[in-house]
């Protein structure tokens, strides 16, 4: 497979493993509601995705990103902090716009280590979104076939963003963007149909009077010719068909009998059409495959999301400038997940996607759950305080307009004998009679078109769709070192998970959590402990290290898997320990960091 090679490669390839563990620290004044399973994450998304791995490895049903596109005018920055001279070079040129020759490069290399990360969090009956224009999709295709593999491509969807044609462009006017499609393991994923809409349901009619109902007629022939397939097919008033040349029947002769003597096939409502195949409605499937472009009439576009967005905040304008359309992500959502599924999204920007989460669980009962990741300081202000306007409801200034006058114009309405008068005399009778009901009459001529629209200010209230979320931020980085010194103590979960997922390599259930026993929880193959306290005098005391009676009580209480138990010390020798089943992880070390490619 052809490899993408770009500027500072070696350096990131695998730096998602020297990321330090930071844990998750709620802070509940941000949030709504309690064990919500939602959360909004404030923090680098680099560090985020490392924490959300112990408890979310493997977990998560649907990601979609927005990165950023690397058009030149986003001004964002480079800033892991990679250890390598080049890379500290190109933090000090920072931030990347149009004039960075290296823009490419460094945008790889942001890039990279964080799809390794959502590789792993990703399901293995998962699917991966990713939002993009044509400034790195060749790129990001190359990467996602590299760290996916090529064989997991799905698909690249296309999406009108915009409406209308854009004057000033010096070649195109860009109308869109792209979506490209990834899955964990492209034959375990499974991708739900869309519901059939009333304008396909209304292609079916029923001419003939079929007691079998609505039907649309369809091809009978095949693009290619089939010996077998090629034979005369005679119509009600005895006309002869052949299939043209280069073509053949869609089926042979004796199942092409069958759906003649079963009224299957149509040659008109006066029986001289060419044969048709006649498909039922009552028999075509409620949903159909999504297709690859996706039109702003079904999803949105750009001016709308930004529209909506700014409703959620009152009206007075969207505080965000480039907003997914909520349509397009209950679509990405309608296709991936069943009501139980877990989103993620770690540039989660103005917050659509959980917006579409809670439409979603709204509009079917659904209990999907969303993560969000955002590293700005509009993280509180922007991202989580959108979701708490859509959870609790929310008011919006709007204008309400109601058309009260449509006429043609042409040139002889304002000629000199034309009606010019009796037309402006009827638009002032309009102003006259409407203007107490309006804060405004407003006039326009357009597309040949005169129209009058009243227009009001109004206020409304938006009903919220309920629910909660936790908002979090980044601990520091856990340091088993520094735990045995005293300098940072996290907590028995936080900890515990880490230390879980590096021994494991597997994500920690926390309802398995039980401290006052020193458990953790059970992988494939260990069951876990940790004995453990956030005080520094118990860490030094010898209720700290695991006994001889405490490997005993161990070995004794799961006798399925073998037992791994982290301790600052021991006071047994291995030579009792294991015939009890029981390995002692030495915390100072981390001796069973599981380093994955």
């Amino acid at each position: 497979m052809p490899e993408l090679h770009f500027k500072g490669k070696e350096y990131v390839y695998n730096h998602h493993l020297n990321v330090p563990f930071r844990p998750l620290i709620a802070q509940p004044d941000k949030s709504i509601g309690e064990n919500s399973g939602n959360l909004i994450i404030h923090g680098d998304n680099l560090h985020a995705l490392k924490a959300l791995l112990p408890h979310y490895a493997g977990k998560v049903d649907c990601i979609f990103i927005d990165p950023p596109y690397n058009t030149g005018n986003e001004n964002w920055c480079y800033n892991d902090n990679v250890n390598s001279p080049i890379i500290r070079e190109w933090i000090d040129s920072n931030p990347v716009n149009k004039e960075d020759m290296l823009k490419h490069d460094k945008w790889l290399c942001m890039m990279y280590p964080r799809l390794k990360l959502l590789h792993e969090l990703l399901a293995d009956t998962g699917s991966f979104w990713m939002t993009l224009d044509d400034n790195e999709i060749h790129r990001a295709r190359m990467v996602l076939d590299e760290i996916f593999g090529e064989e997991n491509f799905v698909a690249t969807c296309i999406w009108q963003k915009k409406y209308s044609t854009k004057s000033d462009t010096r070649f195109f006017s860009e109308s869109h963007e792209y979506l490209l499609v990834y899955a964990k393991d492209v034959d375990r994923i499974f991708f739900e149909g869309l519901t059939r809409t009333e304008a396909q349901d209304a292609a079916y009619k029923n001419p003939d009077n079929d007691s079998r109902g609505d039907w649309a007629s369809d091809n009978l022939l095949r693009s290619e010719a089939r010996g077998y397939a090629i034979y005369p097919v005679t119509s009600p008033n005895g006309e002869i068909y052949l299939p043209p040349p280069g073509t053949s029947w869609r089926y042979n002769k004796e199942k092409l009998d069958e759906l003649l003597a079963d009224n299957r096939i149509w040659f008109g409502v006066d029986g001289t059409a060419r044969p048709r195949l006649k498909r039922f409605l009552s028999e075509v499937q409620q949903s159909v495959p999504a297709q690859t472009i996706w039109g702003y009439s079904e999803v949105n576009h750009s001016d709308g999301a930004k529209k909506y967005l700014a409703e959620v905040f009152g009206g007075k304008g969207a505080p965000f400038a480039t907003p997914k359309p909520v349509e397009l992500m209950k679509r990405v959502l309608q296709i991936t997940t069943d009501k139980d599924s877990v989103i993620l999204d770690s540039f989660a920007g103005s917050a659509t996607t959980a917006h579409a989460v809670l439409a979603q669980n709204a509009k079917d009962g659904g209990n999907r759950k969303f993560i969000l990741v955002e590293c700005e300081d509009y993280a509180d202000n922007l991202t989580a305080e959108r979701v708490r306007r859509v959870i609790n409801g929310y008011e919006f200034d709007g204008t309400q307009k109601e058309e009260l006058h449509r006429e043609k114009i042409t040139w002889s309405n304002f000629s000199k004998d034309g009606p010019r008068h009796k037309l402006l005399q009827h638009v002032q009778s309009i102003e006259n009679i409407d203007g107490l009901r309006f804060d405004n009459i407003k006039k326009e001529i357009k597309d040949g078109e005169l129209i009058v629209t009243g227009e009001k200010k109004i206020t409304e209230k938006v009903a919220g769709l309920g629910g909660g979320f936790t908002f979090y931020t980044l601990g520091e980085p856990l340091d088993i070192d520094k735990i045995l010194t005293g300098e940072t103590l996290p907590d028995y979960s936080a900890l515990g998970a880490w230390l879980f997922h590096t021994a494991t390599g597997q994500p920690l259930n926390v309802e398995q959590i039980d401290a006052e026993r020193w458990y953790l929880g059970c992988s494939s193959q260990y069951h876990v402990w940790l004995i453990y306290q956030p005080d520094l005098d118990f860490l030094k005391s010898p209720q700290a290290a695991l006994t001889l009676s405490a490997a005993e009580s161990i070995g004794q209480s799961h006798k399925d898997k073998s037992h791994l138990v982290f301790a600052a010390a021991k006071y047994a020798p291995n030579r009792l320990l294991l015939p009890l089943g029981v390995e002692y992880a030495p915390l100072p070390f981390a001796l069973y960091r599981i380093e994955k490619d």
